[in-house]
């Protein structure tokens, strides 16, 4: 009998059990696949290897700057895809040695929920534990008339496993992994078309801050349609038809080699047994409480399966938040929706919390601006990485910090600081007059602060 049995091995089911064993908890997780879930195996690490090499690619006509003659007809796609394969082998050999190092068993196996202290595996071994983990995660989300075939329509899935590069790609969806899928194809020579409907790219970010990609992305000849929808997709073996249409009504026909369909996830909270213990869901997803307790006692779930922000890190901290409420612990409740970082990797990157300024206007809310511009700041002068701003908005009375949005160079590792700051309950003149080392990407967090009051020093 253990102490807690976990389904999954994401980043919310992995970091749970490693919680869980560390309070003293007796503890099992299973896993169908790999340990490392969808995000280590087939998402946020393989992307950002790819992006990494990405990176390097667009960084050799600098080096002709130098004097450097490049011959790059030898470059083979099989060979970054492959690299990225390397990344993740490596990581999922850590997490496995993580839960070994903390004596965690790992089951292999998919589990069937058959009671609330008890799950059946596929091969009939029935598990037994006081207490439930639900952390099965998500999937791409299909959409009737635009299924995946992994050949020529593809999920993300899809497009982390293909080691030959199309001419070119038409991406339905606008959001983190659509934009970061299109700067990497873009990178390596691919002709891309990004379909979005909503009126602009990301649009869950500050429409500022992504006007500030979207003018990138026109520069790297990345083609946008946004306001405008898919309506019907035909295709053949080697290529795909997409009929989308406007706001104005108007349809036109895009043709490529390969689509990339990215719609959003979808929970894995089918057939895995909810409804043998009468697990409460609302479309798909389950009602959890502060703690990720669900309405049976003993059970809870986090991660994707839950209505929080499908990200790896929520997931992780829900986990910990879970673990420690069984183990009798006191943790902090549920993770305030305004503190969680946001983090799209491509370049220049974008990151936020908090309140955006549409958010604000749209609900009346009141709200100051500040604005700095990475121009402003030495070191972005000086590794020529000067597209991007920083943007705060602060309470117009106290100053506090209602959220903050960043693109550029480095964005999702500056926005910590800022992040740092809210939690901490600083205001910005206390980040304002903190010394920043100089030159460094960091000022910008100084300058921005500072620009809360208007006395930015290099604008």
């Amino acid at each position: 009998m253990y102490d807690v049995i976990i389904i999954g091995a994401g980043p919310g089911g992995y970091v749970a059990a490693i919680r869980a064993a560390q309070l003293g908890l007796k503890t099992c997780v299973i896993e169908k696949e790999k340990p490392g879930g969808v995000c280590l195996n087939w998402g946020c690490i393989p992307s950002k290897n790819l992006i990494d090499q990405a990176d390097t690619f667009l960084s050799l006509p600098e080096l002709t700057k130098m004097g450097l003659k490049i011959d790059t007809k030898g470059f083979d796609y099989s060979r970054v895809q492959k690299k990225s394969r390397v990344a993740v082998t490596r990581l999922v050999k850590g997490v496995e040695f993580l839960l070994k190092k903390n004596k965690v068993e790992t089951i292999k196996g998919t589990a069937h929920i058959t009671t609330k202290n008890s799950v059946k595996l596929d091969d009939g071994t029935e598990v037994h534990g006081r207490h439930l983990v639900v952390a099965t995660g998500s999937r791409p989300m299909e959409v009737p008339g635009f299924e995946f075939d992994e050949k020529v329509v593809l999920s993300s899935t899809g497009i982390l496993s293909m080691t030959s590069l199309p001419k070119s790609l038409i991406i339905l969806g606008g959001g983190a992994i659509g934009c970061e899928f299109a700067y990497v194809m873009t990178a390596f020579g691919v002709e891309v078309t990004m379909v979005e409907m909503m009126d602009h790219l990301l649009p869950f970010e500050d429409e500022e801050t992504v006007a500030v990609l979207e003018g990138a992305f026109k520069k790297m000849k990345i083609k946008v349609l946004t306001g405008t929808r898919a309506v019907s997709l035909k295709k053949s073996a080697t290529n795909v038809e997409i009929k989308v249409q406007g706001q104005d009504g108007k349809e036109q026909t895009l043709k490529a080699d390969k689509a990339l369909c990215v719609f959003g996830r979808a929970p894995n909270t089918q057939d895995i047994g909810l409804e043998n213990i009468g697990i409460e869901t609302e479309k798909g997803y389950i009602t959890v409480g502060d703690f990720g307790q669900t309405n049976i006692q003993g059970v809870f779930a986090i991660g994707d399966v839950v209505a929080t922000p499908l990200l790896a890190h929520v997931a992780s901290r829900e986990g910990e938040i879970a673990v420690e409420y069984i183990a009798g612990q006191k943790p902090e409740p549920r993770i305030s929706i305004d503190e969680i970082p946001s983090a799209i990797y491509c370049e220049p990157q974008v990151a936020s919390f908090g309140l955006r300024e549409q958010q604000a206007k749209s609900e009346g809310v009141a709200y100051n601006k500040a604005i700095f511009p990475y121009q402003g700041v030495g070191k972005a002068v000086a590794v020529g990485k000067t597209q991007g701003l920083v943007k705060i908005l602060t309470d117009p009375e106290s100053d506090e910090i209602l959220g903050a949005h960043i693109v550029g160079h480095e964005a999702t590792e500056l926005i910590h600081e800022l992040l740092l700051a809210k939690i901490g309950e600083l205001l910005p003149e206390d980040v304002g007059v903190m010394i920043h080392a100089h030159p460094t990407l960091s000022e910008l967090s100084l300058e921005g602060m500072r620009a809360v009051k208007g006395h930015a020093i290099h604008i």
